[in-house]
């Protein structure tokens, strides 16, 4: 079976890099499908193990042909035979970018113990401290630490997507980050003042030989599509910079 996938010539190709069904793909594979002709073929690559099992079903309620998977040296080369619902496919994408562009996230908050709150979104539920802490150790990270982390955190994931998405090795992918306040004091009631994030440093250093524009080129889709990127410069000196060694 795989060596008569290998013999096929798709019409369309493209790549969904390590993105799983629930963060975008199937937007994505709707799209390329839309520019697939009726009974052409669809070569969607991939580095996400779940996709596996999320394409079959997909395929068959979207009225397309699963034709099978093929391993190759960085990643899953997946086959899909366009359908006859041209009108559907188009309604089912328009569908998509309305909900995608109407999506909210939802969560909760309780106060849990001392100097703790816990967090409840989607399936799971985390823990966060004080507003702000300046002790060497605590027992939760601080609310001003979730927010640098979900940062930097949102950062390296989205750069290793985009790299993969560009077949780019990049390796060891790791960020640093340090942030101050205006006025610490004003927090702590002490004295009037703006306790508002003044400034964010983050650098980000990766591990490549890939050609160096090229991963600078993925880096700036990064930081450009970023939500929390694209809302902190609005507020605060956001100083982002990209190191390859």
């Amino acid at each position: 079976m795989e060596r008569e996938l290998d013999l096929i010539t798709p019409d369309i190709v493209f790549d969904g890099g390590d993105m799983d069904c629930g963060s975008g793909l199937i937007l994505l594979i709707r799209e390329q499908m839309l520019k697939t002709p009726l009974d052409g073929i669809l070569e969607m690559r991939s580095r996400e193990p779940t996709v596996a099992d999320d394409l079959p079903p997909w395929c068959r309620m979207s009225g397309h042909e699963y034709l099978g998977k093929v391993a190759a040296e960085s990643c899953t080369r997946y086959f899909v035979k366009r359908g006859s619902g041209l009108k559907d496919e188009e309604e089912a994408f328009k569908e998509d970018l309305k909900q995608a562009q109407e999506y909210q996230w939802r969560l909760r908050t309780r106060s849990t113990g001392h100097l703790k709150s816990t967090v409840y979104t989607r399936n799971f539920s985390f823990e966060i401290g004080q507003p702000v802490s300046f002790e060497e150790k605590d027992k939760y990270p601080c609310a001003v630490e979730y927010l640098f982390g979900a940062l930097a955190g949102s950062l390296s994931t989205a750069f290793a997507t985009e790299c993969a998405k560009d077949n780019l090795e990049v390796d060891d992918i790791e960020i640093s980050l340090s942030g101050s306040l205006n006025n610490i004091l004003s927090h702590m009631g002490l004295e009037e003042g703006d306790p508002s994030i003044r400034e964010i440093e983050l650098k980000c250093f990766a591990s490549t030989f890939e050609d160096e524009e090229k991963v600078k080129a993925a880096w700036e889709r990064t930081v450009t599509r970023s939500p929390l990127a694209a809302t902190l410069q609005k507020a605060v000196v956001l100083t982002l910079k990209l190191a390859l060694v």
